[in-house]
């Protein structure tokens, strides 16, 4: 996995891509606590492939519900999201 581009350095398209992904997040607010809200967007070749939110606490992360959207598109994409992708679930 490739580290996170300092912000100076995104694209026109990466910021697209990163206010999509806080705009999912946003549908979460007051329900997520003690977690943050987070969006994620999966995107290959300039199109979204899936994307999703953390709607609950306890329930799967961005992440996995922009994984399960996306199904076999799901390879090979680019993942956008405010935080760097978790492997907890459950909390």
């Amino acid at each position: 996995m490739a580290a996170p581009a300092p912000p100076a350095a995104w694209t026109d398209e990466d910021r697209r891509w990163m206010r999509r992904a806080l705009v999912l997040a946003a549908r979460a607010r007051g329900r997520t606590s003690p977690n943050p809200v987070v969006g994620a967007v999966l995107v290959r070749e300039g199109r979204v492939v899936g994307e999703g939110y953390h709607r609950l606490a306890g329930g799967p992360h961005a992440e996995v519900e922009a994984l399960r959207r996306a199904g076999e598109r799901a390879r090979g994409p680019t993942v956008t999201g405010p935080l760097e992708p978790a492997s907890p679930f459950g909390q």
